[in-house]
């Protein structure tokens, strides 16, 4: 979804995370991946102007809210 928004392809994102883009692609599926390496691709969503919300909290621009799972 965030991707997507900001029209980012795959290998892009990979690239900018500096990882594989099956890795992206695992990600995107709900793959269980390493922390580290979640992190290094939300670092590289929020570098292209992603905000990752948590409730309540409003973007600015580009965002992506977080629901809670029940």
């Amino acid at each position: 979804m965030a991707r997507a928004a900001l029209g980012l392809g795959v290998r892009d994102l990979a690239k900018a995370a500096e990882v594989s883009p099956d890795t992206i692609a695992r990600f995107e599926r709900g793959e269980e991946l390493r922390a580290s390496t979640i992190e290094a691709i939300r670092k590289a969503l929020e570098t292209h102007g992603i905000q990752f919300l948590e409730g309540g909290q409003v973007a600015t621009g580009p965002g992506v809210a977080v629901g809670s799972k029940s």
